[in-house]
C-alpha cells in the first residue's frame, strides 16, 4: 500500500496536482527533509507551470533564432545558443519540477548523454568567452547539438535503436 501511495504521490507531483487534494488516500505524517519542505513551499499551480514552460520555451526559441542571426560572430553565437539550450532545460523543469528533471537526467539510460551535453555547454562557453578559441567553440557546439539529440531520443521508446540501425545502414551503403 505504501508503494501505491508513493507512486500516486509521484504521479501527482509529475502532473502538478496539489498534494493537498485528497482522493480518499491517507496522508502519512513523516519528518520532512529541508528539500521536501522547500519543494512544498515552492509548488506552482498547473496554470503557473504551463506559463513558465511556455515563457522559457518561447525565450529559448527566440535565443535560438538570435543565435542563427549572429552565426558569423562565434562568441555571440556560442553564448546565445548555449543560453537557448539552458532555457529549453528550464522549460521542462517547469513541467515536471527541477528534482524530477535532475533524476531523469541522471537516469543510467541518459547519464552519458547528460554529461556530454552539460560538458559541451561549459566547453563552448569557456572556449568562446575565456579562451577565445573559436574552432573549439564550434566543435563544442556541434557536440552539444548531437548530445542534445541523443539525450532527447532517450525519451522516445526504441528511438535510439532505430537511429543506430539507420546510421549503420547508411554506413554500409556504397557511393
Amino acid at each position: 500500500m505504501d508503494r501505491i501511495n508513493g507512486a500516486i504521490g509521484q504521479f501527482r507531483q509529475l502532473v502538478g496536482v496539489d498534494s493537498g487534494d485528497d482522493f480518499g488516500l491517507e496522508e502519512q505524517d513523516q519528518d520532512l527533509s529541508f528539500m521536501d519542505e522547500f519543494n512544498q513551499s515552492c509548488t506552482l499551480s498547473r496554470k503557473q507551470r504551463l506559463y513558465g514552460f511556455a515563457a522559457c520555451l518561447l525565450l529559448g526559441l527566440f535565443f535560438s533564432l538570435l543565435s542563427m542571426l549572429v552565426f558569423l560572430h562565434p562568441v555571440k553565437f556560442a553564448v546565445t545558443f548555449t543560453f537557448a539550450n539552458l532555457l529549453y532545460l528550464g522549460s521542462t523543469c517547469f513541467l515536471i519540477g527541477p528534482m524530477q528533471q535532475l533524476k531523469m537526467m541522471l537516469d543510467p539510460v541518459r547519464l552519458i548523454a547528460t554529461i556530454v551535453y552539460l560538458c559541451s555547454m561549459v566547453l563552448a562557453l569557456v572556449s568562446a568567452l575565456y579562451l577565445r578559441f573559436l574552432l573549439l567553440a564550434f566543435v563544442a557546439i556541434v557536440i552539444e547539438v548531437l548530445a542534445l539529440i541523443w539525450y532527447s531520443l532517450s525519451y522516445i521508446p526504441f528511438a535510439r535503436a532505430g537511429v543506430k540501425r539507420l546510421v549503420s545502414r547508411c554506413m554500409e551503403m556504397e557511393i
